[in-house]
């Protein structure tokens, strides 16, 4: 009995894989939200309340608790779900670090061998100035915490990088990796590490890859450009050697390790770690998932990765296509009616993920977030999905909609 503990895309696409697993007879999510209410029991629990999860976990009975966002995973939710008893999925706050601080995350890669971008940490001004001076244009500059995805900034203008220095506090400046940029999910025990299919997504607002950085606009996979040996080369440079790493310094890595990679004319070189599935790749991913998601991170969770068979995908492709609100990302405005999404679910393919979407007084589906939906489609090739992907945007409505036109269209850029 899987509880999915968040309330964005991710859980949702969570919630969807499991509620398509044999092996699964009860869902439940805290807190939900409405797509996810619509396939599993829904719980009032604030998910970085420890206590809180543990209890809930507990009452019902669950017997693998799944961690989506990273807040709770760095607050250390997944520790006190353990501590009750009950088998979680997710890293502990200690080994969650490796999202919750860039700086952590170098570290440990410097340790490791793991190639990733040189960086250096900066505090004061003078320091990013000369970081700054030191790498030149493109400046890099994100923030050292978390940031929802949106600590990063990757420009041209020297202003602009030294502005979001000063806001951000302590921050990691990084030499400019050029080459397009994969996803590469693995789920761990702290020990056996099984990645999975690569992905890509897209994190400029706009189409071309304009405007500011988001959370992600949209996702696919496979791609059918990635070098044949992209999976086995990372997982022996860079995900097998992270593990470890994390197991000698005494906080062991089990979860799931999302490392995004940018395929440089050097060759592959880490862009960051996260310590959850990655929103929106999750999506097109799970979609595509032929084998029990509940076993796999049972598994994981329990430290029997090595017992289980490696995830099977559909043949195929999957594309998600994020609808954001109006204003996003810096103002997203909410309580905008949202239609149509009964007819795009009726497209071939087509499933609708929420992430930022609540029922009014009146019970009206309406905006409650900045990215509210993604269109995910499936398709026996990577045209089809894209196509079938854009027609269910398409037949969804709500004021100040906003969506890029060119997902999935420019492989390997």
């Amino acid at each position: 009995m899987p509880l999915v503990i968040g309330s964005g895309g991710r859980e949702h696409a969570l919630t969807l894989a499991f509620s398509r697993d044999q092996n699964v007879t009860d869902l439940h999510a805290a807190p939900g939200n409405p797509g996810m209410a619509a396939i599993a029991h829904t719980h009032a629990v604030d998910p970085l309340d420890g206590e809180a999860v543990a209890a809930l976990a507990t009452r019902i009975g669950s017997d693998l608790v799944v961690i989506g966002p990273e807040a709770p995973l760095v607050d250390g939710v997944a520790d006190a779900v353990r501590a009750a008893g009950v088998s979680c999925f997710g890293p502990t706050a200690d080994a969650a670090r490796i999202e919750g601080s860039k700086a952590y995350a170098k570290d440990v890669m410097a340790a490791a061998n793991v190639p990733t971008a040189l960086a250096h940490v900066c505090e004061t001004e003078p320091e990013v100035v000369a970081a700054l001076d030191a790498f030149g244009s493109p400046y890099v500059v994100k923030d050292d915490g978390l940031a929802a995805g949106k600590g990063v900034v990757v420009t041209d203008d020297r202003a602009i990088a030294l502005a979001h220095a000063k806001a951000c506090g302590r921050v990691v400046i990084e030499e400019y990796l050029d080459g397009p940029e994969v996803s590469l999910f693995a789920v761990t025990d702290g020990s056996t590490v099984v990645p999975l299919q690569p992905a890509q997504d897209f994190k400029r607002l706009g189409d071309d890859d304009a405007g500011p950085n988001t959370g992600g606009m949209g996702a696919y996979t496979p791609l059918p450009w990635a070098p044949d040996d992209l999976v086995d080369e990372v997982t022996e440079r860079v995900l097998l050697p992270t593990v470890d790493e994390m197991a000698r310094r005494g906080t062991p890595y089990a979860g799931l390790l999302y490392a995004g990679l940018a395929l440089t004319s050097r060759g592959v070189r880490v862009v960051e770690f996260n310590a959850r599935f990655g929103d929106p790749e999750t999506q097109p991913l799970l979609a595509l998932l032929d084998s029990s998601l509940s076993t796999l991170l049972h598994a994981a969770a329990t430290g029997r990765l090595h017992e289980v068979e490696p995830p099977r995908f559909h043949s195929g492709a999957a594309v998600a296509v994020v609808m954001a609100a109006d204003g996003y990302p810096d103002a997203p405005r909410k309580g905008d009616q949202i239609t149509g999404v009964d007819a795009a679910a009726a497209i071939d393919g087509v499933e609708i993920v929420h992430a930022g979407t609540a029922h009014d007084a009146e019970g009206q589906l309406v905006t409650a977030g900045g990215r509210v939906l993604a269109v995910t489609a499936t398709g026996p090739d990577l045209p089809t999905a894209r196509d079938r992907a854009y027609a269910g945007a398409e037949a969804i409505e709500f004021d100040g909609a906003q969506f890029r036109a060119d997902i999935a269209s420019r492989h390997g850029s």
